[in-house]
């Protein structure tokens, strides 16, 4: 691999690959690689884990997997980069792709086909590269990986259970969707802007008619009886990325039966809200279960080997 120095390298990139680097846009349109590669763009994306379990899994899976030496790249790309670079990616032979914050909703008019995952979440966070289309294909894997993630790690079915959702971006509306697909006893959306909780809410009405689905602005510490029983709190805002932030609602409002699980993570340990509600006995998880489990299903979609032989090796090296 050749890198130019680059804007999100701060040195000459040497030639060997390096999973700890961040590169960026103008790497990219100096990169000089033939064999097939992936990649995991945002901003900001140095937190990102993904290059750790994805490479751990080609190495893992080598045996099944063709010999061509494919390797998994992070990429610092700002909003307005998204539609000239994702282009250009393709020029690179990159095979698949993966988006997160803030790319999953604005990168759907730029493909060339969306599921009906991606569609009904109204976000894509994996991108199959597809030569017939000269493109690229929308997929979206969070909200099964959320599933799975909750269930397994909280052993809290989803079905029949009240899900209480933070935030209203691409990966709320993943999980949104997923939990109204797997029976959820109802829905709340509860986000700062009234506009984007709302529209959320109405949009999954038409797509949900018989379940419950409302929206709801910012808790009050001095709010009582907030949550139906049993809730499962999930947070899909921003608010836990970074050490220090708050959580995203007073914990004290968490009734004793609640779970939750915080889609977020980080280096710095367990999220404010994660804390909170395991020191109160709550079950509670950070989002590294779901990353490799969407992982693990955008990395069956990419190379054919199936996501439950993937997970394990992608759980570990999160750890």
């Amino acid at each position: 691999m050749r890198f130019r120095r680059g804007a999100g390298t701060g040195k000459l990139a040497g030639t060997m690959f390096c999973s700890e680097k961040t590169y960026a846009a103008e790497d990219l349109r100096a990169l000089r690689r033939e064999e097939p590669s992936f990649a995991v763009l945002g901003k900001p994306i140095a937190h990102s884990l993904s290059p750790k379990m994805h490479n751990a899994a080609f190495d893992a899976m080598r045996e099944r997997l063709p010999a061509d030496g494919r390797r998994y790249f992070r990429f610092e790309i700002a909003p307005e980069e998204l539609a000239e670079t994702l282009p250009l990616f393709f020029e690179k032979n990159f095979l698949g792709l993966n988006l997160t914050i803030p790319h999953k909703v604005a990168a759907l008019p730029l493909l060339k086909e969306i599921s009906s995952e991606a569609e009904t979440a109204g976000a894509a966070n994996t991108l199959v590269r597809d030569d017939a289309r000269d493109g690229w294909r929308g997929e979206n894997t969070d909200g099964r990986g959320f599933v799975r993630a909750a269930e397994t790690r909280l052993r809290r079915k989803l079905a029949g259970t009240p899900v209480v959702l933070l935030g209203a971006g691409g990966a709320a509306r993943a999980i949104a969707a997923a939990a109204l697909e797997a029976g959820c006893a109802s829905l709340a959306v509860v986000n700062r802007s009234r506009e984007r909780g709302e529209s959320l809410a109405r949009r999954l009405r038409i797509r949900f008619p018989d379940t419950e689905i409302s929206f709801r602005g910012e808790f009050s510490p001095a709010e009582k009886n907030a949550f139906p029983d049993g809730a499962l709190v999930v947070n899909a805002t921003p608010l836990g990325l970074k050490p220090g932030d708050p959580p995203p609602l007073p914990p004290e409002l968490l009734p004793p039966d609640a779970a939750v699980y915080d889609a977020t993570y980080g280096a710095h340990g367990a999220s404010a809200l994660v804390a909170a509600a395991r020191e109160r006995g709550m079950p509670a998880d950070d989002g590294r279960a779901m990353l490799a489990w969407q992982g693990a299903l955008a990395f069956e979609l990419w190379n054919g080997v199936p996501a439950d032989d993937v997970f394990p090796v992608m759980f570990s090296a999160l750890q």
